[in-house]
């Protein structure tokens, strides 16, 4: 199939070595960064925080978080351009909900007459929330979906990507707490570009599924 969105997807791989001369140009960066502010959510919750690792400081601490376990990972925290962290709130309220509906009004896409009325689709956040106020699961997903269309956006820019759900979690709420501001962080993404000699994964043939084995049209 000849189609720029197919072509992406099938030279886009998992880097396994990036080069650590190699950065993200600041417009490439400008892109990915309103692609995350783009990427849609349930209900329009954007219950998310991204946190982008660029200084070398910056990248010292999170090569720290590294430390008790996942030491796999560890060699993209400095060869890597930047390093972003996905983070969710894990407990999303309806006062949050209330910021959406507030800037929705702002903006004209909700009339101020329909406040109240707007508040109905936060039945879906209710749906997700535990006794103690706890929509961790449901936040998640959503941060996965921006998780997902960064990913397309490196493939597309040309930029390779290292999905990270290999990160301690505990540490890096720790050594991150004041960037996180409460959120949790249960993965990250390395971006940057690939030292070809030494990116093994690069040279190898693409496996998925037969679409007829995955897909059912009814």
């Amino acid at each position: 199939m000849s189609h720029h969105i197919i072509a992406d997807l099938e030279k886009r791989h998992t880097v396994k070595h990036y080069d650590a001369a190699k950065k993200v140009s600041k417009e490439d960066l400008t892109i990915i960064y309103e692609a995350l502010r783009l990427s849609p959510s349930s209900i329009n919750s954007q219950p998310w925080k991204f946190v982008v690792i660029e200084s070398d400081a910056a990248k010292q601490r999170f090569e720290d978080t590294f430390a008790n376990k996942f030491e796999f990972n560890k060699k993209h925290a400095k060869a890597a351009s930047h390093i972003i962290l996905f983070a969710h709130k894990t407990h999303y309220s309806r006062d949050d909900f209330s910021k959406i509906v507030d800037n929705s009004i702002k903006i004209g896409r909700v009339q101020p007459e329909n406040r109240e009325q707007a508040f109905g689709s936060f039945a879906f956040a209710e749906m997700n929330t535990d006794a103690n106020g706890n929509t961790e699961a449901w936040t998640k997903a959503q941060t996965y979906i921006a998780f997902g269309n960064a990913m397309h956006v490196m493939a597309r820019l040309n930029i390779g990507s290292t999905a990270m759900e290999g990160i301690d979690a505990e540490l890096v709420g720790e050594i991150f707490k004041e960037e996180l501001e409460g959120y949790q962080c249960d993965v990250a993404l390395a971006i940057g570009y690939n030292e070809p000699e030494s990116d093994y994964n690069a040279a190898l043939p693409k496996y998925r599924h037969d679409l007829k084995d995955v897909l059912t049209v009814i």
